[in-house]
């Protein structure tokens, strides 16, 4: 498998820290990596594109386990239903998001862009 030279820097950073695997390597950002997906470790990604990765992938999630065990049965339309699995995505998203950034902080990560740049003057160098 060919890793980004970037993505593998970032993984080695958040291993250093002391961040457990499970928690910049989530399954669902395995998968996408499985299938090509160049997306940067939550701890790396912009507070925006965190909101929307967690909060889309937890509210279709949520909401159709919802949808299927509860809603399904006591008749409730989708619309609400979409309203709900929206409203907690966003949710969601936000929180989780703000759990990301306070983490780059916390162990002085840089950007996505900075590791960008020092990959591309390592390889200048040699």
């Amino acid at each position: 498998m060919n890793i980004d030279p970037r993505r593998a820097t970032a993984l080695e950073l958040l291993a250093k820290a002391g961040i457990r695997r499970s928690n910049y390597e989530p399954p669902f950002l395995r998968l996408f990596w499985k299938f090509g997906f160049n997306v940067p470790p939550p701890h790396f990604a912009s507070f925006w594109s965190n909101v929307v990765f967690m909060g889309s992938f937890f509210g279709v999630l949520w909401g159709v386990i919802v949808w299927m065990l509860v809603w399904s049965l006591e008749g409730e339309t989708l619309g609400v239903v979409a309203l709900a699995a929206v409203l907690a995505g966003t949710f969601i998203g936000l929180a989780m998001a703000s759990y990301y950034a306070y983490g780059r902080r916390k162990h002085k990560l840089p950007s996505w862009q900075e590791l960008g740049a020092s990959s591309a003057e390592n390889r200048d160098r040699h």
